[in-house]
């Protein structure tokens, strides 16, 4: 299959430039990230095959405007929401109470 994801040994695309000591996570989210995809497979709620596929669904533009573990869970929230472990909507309400409140 060739698709988005598969830009691997594609030319154009310039160097891939590693970082010097890079970390295994950047931000703490990719750690939890990271933690809830562990956890739903282990449990499991989907393959890492259905996982695979699911990123391989992503439209185009927002695999390539996306950081790694965005793929892992987009993924996990649909493969989720398709196998009605949690709804979209239960989700959206749950990203909304755990967001920064604004000041006033």
């Amino acid at each position: 299959m060739n698709g988005i994801h598969d830009l691997g040994g594609m030319h154009g695309f310039g160097p891939v430039v590693q970082e010097e000591n890079e970390p295994v996570f950047h931000e703490d989210w990719e750690r939890h990230a990271f933690a809830v995809l562990n956890l739903t497979m282990a449990a499991g709620q989907y393959t890492v095959d259905e996982l695979r596929h699911s990123i391989e669904r992503m439209p185009p533009a927002q695999y390539l405007e996306t950081l790694y573990y965005e793929h892992w869970l987009h993924a996990a929230e649909d493969l989720l929401d398709k196998k009605k472990v949690v709804t979209r909507e239960e989700l959206e309400r749950r990203i909304a109470e755990m967001a920064p409140k604004e000041k006033k």
